[in-house]
């Protein structure tokens, strides 16, 4: 059986995702597709609109044959590490290729932009280290970096502005540096931006917009495949409310306000004196969006102050996230009738352990999974009198 990995969050599962399994499987006639999804906590530095439970259930109802966790350690990392975990463990499933959606909707300009950067490394680096002395964010100075080699060296590339695009490139950046045989095929990203909000006039809406639909209490029927959208009604009718940080504030002030700000400072990316402004404008805010608006800066992202605030209320120090290395498990969440056909087959030539109860094993990567799931219920009981089920209560889904 050949199967093709998609890196994805479901954040929840749309129409257009719908779009991307289906032509996934097509394009490389797979018999297969594997999910690696991320677990509670998501790459943008959020907890998930809802738990990686039903997620699963959505991506299984809708033509994903296998979900596997990509760990809290990628799930909440910069673009090129998310890609590294990710596509290290569709490697080690045994995948022939991975999937991703792209605003380019061609391979040939992101195998160009990465031979463009791997073969003038130096040169890139110095570039990012000038913009950067500038004043710019770290994001800007990569594009700074990249248009000037461009400039040097014209080829057909792509646009590293479009974030599907940036995700795209490192993960073939990612394929390439852990030596592995998957090969990459990207699908057309269609009907919405990364950021667009919900149009009436088309099925496809990107999650951004169907998660601001959501909690302004728009209509995002059309935008779902049915079996999404009742996984979504029962999360609400369970729980009455959408996980957003808004919800989790008074956990996350505390989080901060339990510190002084001297040791805020052990966790990941708090340098420069962000610190001191963490510790200020939790004092005094009364609520995240008005946190996170006396925060953000040119130098200090919304992005990247998020995955700062993630490890903060998960306390995860910098140490112990960056003592991990590679990937050292499989982690099943969920499967349908053909996916098990497919580890029945395939499960002794995986690189890696498969995971289906966590009980019986002893991984501090796996641990620092359950500890996340553990958290994240805590900030949903907040508003919620049910708890989520934790990962030692729950077996892998079969649909």
């Amino acid at each position: 059986m050949q199967a093709v990995g998609l890196v994805v969050e479901y954040n929840p599962f749309h129409n257009g995702h719908l779009h991307h399994v289906l032509e996934a499987k097509c394009a490389t006639q797979s018999d297969v597709a594997i999910a690696v999804m991320s677990g509670q906590f998501l790459q943008r530095g959020e907890p998930a609109l809802v738990d990686k439970w039903t997620r699963t259930k959505m991506a299984l109802e809708n033509g994903v044959d296998l979900v596997i966790e990509l760990p809290y350690v990628y799930s909440t990392a910069p673009a090129n590490d998310f890609a590294r975990g990710a596509i290290s463990l569709l490697s080690s499933i045994g995948c022939s290729n991975f999937a991703f959606g792209s605003e380019e909707g061609r391979i040939l300009p992101f195998l160009n932009a990465f031979t463009l950067i791997d073969t003038h490394r130096t040169s890139y680096n110095e570039l990012i280290k000038s913009a950067i002395a500038t004043g710019v964010s770290y994001p800007q100075a990569l594009q700074f970096a990249y248009t000037s080699l461009q400039e040097q060296y014209p080829d057909d590339y792509i646009d590293l502005a479009k974030p599907n695009n940036i995700l795209g490139f490192h993960y073939i950046e990612a394929a390439h540096h852990i030596d592995s045989d998957i090969q990459p095929i990207t699908i057309q990203r269609i009907g919405a931006g990364y950021h667009d909000e919900i149009r009436s006039t088309s099925e496809i809406a990107s999650a951004t917009g169907i998660r601001k639909a959501l909690f302004s209490d728009q209509p995002i029927n059309s935008f779902m495949p049915q079996g999404s959208l009742e996984q979504l009604n029962a999360w609400h009718h369970k729980h009455g409310q959408f996980v957003h940080w808004e919800k989790f504030w008074p956990l996350l002030q505390f989080a901060i306000l339990r510190h002084a700000p001297n040791e805020l400072t052990a966790y990941p990316d708090v340098q420069e004196g962000i610190e001191n402004a963490l510790w200020k404008h939790a004092q005094t805010s009364k609520s995240y969006t008005e946190f996170m608006t006396l925060l953000k800066s040119k130098r200090y992202t919304w992005t990247r102050l998020q995955r700062i605030l993630t490890h903060i209320f998960t306390g995860v120090t910098k140490d112990r996230l960056h003592s991990f290395q590679e990937p050292s498990y499989i982690r099943l969440l969920g499967m349908t009738k053909n996916g098990q056909s497919y580890l029945s087959l395939n499960k002794k030539s995986f690189r890696l352990p498969l995971i289906s109860r966590v009980a019986a094993v002893k991984d501090d990567m796996l641990a620092l999974d359950i500890h996340a799931t553990t958290m994240y219920g805590l900030g949903v009981q907040s508003f919620s009198r049910q708890k989520i089920d934790g990962d030692f209560q729950t077996p892998p889904i079969r649909i």
